[in-house]
């Protein structure tokens, strides 16, 4: 009989997509959580797994071989935590059981940072599956060009999203110091998770435990000139560093030489919106030109994405030439603006941003994108950290780029948002009822100039965002659900 591993928290990212390689290796596995939400529970559900919501000592009966223990809502005084405890059965932390069962002895491209790890990633395995390297991969999301967030993969390399929130309630430091990674991608570094890190340097120095754990024939890939991220590589770093330029930095095709050591990519762009630009390297010797990257994604944030990518794929024997191709199919990733429902003029999308540095990097590149269409955010805050109030005066300008801001405060919000929506730099109000959000959203009046945009023909005159990293209480079904019964726009 298969040897059986139970997950205790099966339902988030981590823990579901841990579930499902435990599957593919033969174990028998199951798990408990409370409500699961798709995509995971259909992943879950697809690949013939046992969850159970809610916990009941009986799961453990007969005892599994081993517990793996999820941290999201399992502390000191869980019930199934504290079974756990006294049933006397073997039990790890989900990173801990992915640093030993999985990536011992496979070569570990790991993508890290505060802001665009499930979107690199799933670039980076694409990238190295069109170049037939067959990648197992553990993403934060689910990629469109798979259709899964977990695979074992049938070679050495392994793509993973190398989170810094802790490990577990017996394990507090960062996931990512169990990866063990030979190629490293650190997309940017702010304060984040302000319910477990006091302040940034808590943060930098876990960032430098990780690169304390990479081999001197790895690679890091950095941004260039972020002080944060430099900060930690001063702390010590025994590992050849490439750097990528801010995309937004990159309006020209000239390039001055970097005051920093290693290669320098950056991005020649062609189009405001970002959905094209050629890539460039300026190395010890010379500046070059791969070829040109053309597709569907916007945003000086995926530039810069994709240049860690090509960059981290060229360290694992991809050409940058076959990386620009792969990067030209890429499909994107549910929920990173994804549209969910379009009729005539009017898109609404799904997007996961919920920092106000990616809620700002989301909007931007939509604004270039449409130019004079209109933009209506509809934001979320409810991570630990904007739940705390952390970022609450960036949330007065994160918005800028749209027309309107819809702010929804849930119960978790411990602060006032008023302030915030009297100082925003667009109009903007506040909402605590999804059924009364989406009331008024269909009843929202066109702006005046709305049926004379000048992307009528070519695309939609009206953009609704819903921004949260949760499921917001129903409200993208509910927002679909009543435009299609009562077509406003």
């Amino acid at each position: 009989m298969a040897k059986h591993v139970y997950f205790l928290g099966i339902g988030g990212t981590l823990m579901g997509s841990l579930a499902i390689l435990a599957k593919q290796l033969g174990y028998e596995v199951s798990g408990s959580d409370g409500p699961i939400y798709p995509p995971m529970s259909d992943q879950l559900e697809a690949a013939g797994i046992s969850t159970y919501q809610g916990f009941d000592a009986a799961q453990l009966k007969p005892a599994p071989d081993l517990i793996v223990v999820g941290n999201a809502g399992l502390p000191r005084g869980n019930p199934g935590v504290e079974c756990v405890l006294e049933s006397g059965i073997p039990y790890v932390s989900g990173a801990e059981w992915l640093g030993t069962d999985i990536l011992q002895n496979r070569w570990v491209l790991a993508v890290s940072g505060t802001h665009g790890k499930t979107s690199t990633s799933s670039m980076l395995a694409w990238v190295l599956e069109c170049a037939g390297l067959q990648p197992g991969f553990l993403i934060g999301g689910v990629p469109n060009n798979f259709g899964i967030s977990a695979r074992l993969g049938d070679t050495p390399f392994f793509v993973v999203e190398a989170d810094e929130y802790d490990t577990s309630y017996f394990d507090r430091r960062s996931k990512f110091v169990h990866y063990r990674p030979r190629t490293l991608i650190i997309n940017n570094l702010e304060y984040d998770h302000a319910d477990i890190f006091p302040d940034l340097s808590a943060i930098q120095t876990q960032f430098h435990h990780l690169i304390r754990s990479i081999p001197g024939t790895g690679l890091i890939i950095t941004p260039e000139n972020q002080e944060s991220v430099e900060t930690v590589i001063k702390q010590g770093c025994w590992t050849p560093v490439a750097r990528v330029r801010d995309a937004s930095t990159n309006k020209h095709r000239a390039v001055a030489a970097s005051q920093l050591p290693g290669d320098l990519w950056y991005a020649d762009l062609q189009t405001a919106d970002h959905s094209s630009f050629e890539v460039c390297l300026k190395d010890a010797k010379d500046e070059h030109n791969f070829g040109k990257v053309k597709w569907d994604s916007i945003g000086a944030h995926n530039v810069s994405n994709a240049l860690n990518v090509i960059a981290a794929a060229r360290h694992a024997g991809v050409p940058p030439e076959q990386s620009i191709e792969a990067l030209s199919s890429f499909k994107g990733v549910k929920r990173r603006l994804e549209v969910i429902y379009q009729h005539a003029n009017l898109y609404i999308y799904d997007d996961f941003a919920h920092h106000p540095t990616a809620i700002r990097s989301t909007l931007q590149g939509l604004r270039a994108r449409y130019g004079s269409d209109e933009i209506i955010a509809v934001v979320e805050p409810r991570t630990h950290t904007m739940s705390l109030g952390t970022h609450r005066n960036d949330l007065i300008t994160c918005c800028a780029a749209a027309d309107s801001v819809i702010w929804f405060r849930g119960e978790n919000i411990k602060w006032d948002l008023h302030d915030v929506a009297k100082d925003c730099v667009i109009p903007a109000s506040i909402f605590d009822n999804t059924d009364d959000l989406v009331s008024s959203l269909i009843s929202m009046p066109a702006r005046e100039d709305i049926t004379q945009s000048p992307h009528l023909a070519k695309g939609p005159a009206r953009h609704i965002v819903i921004m949260s990293n949760g499921s917001f209480g129903g409200v993208h079904k509910k927002l679909v659900n009543a435009f299609k019964a009562n077509q406003t726009i």
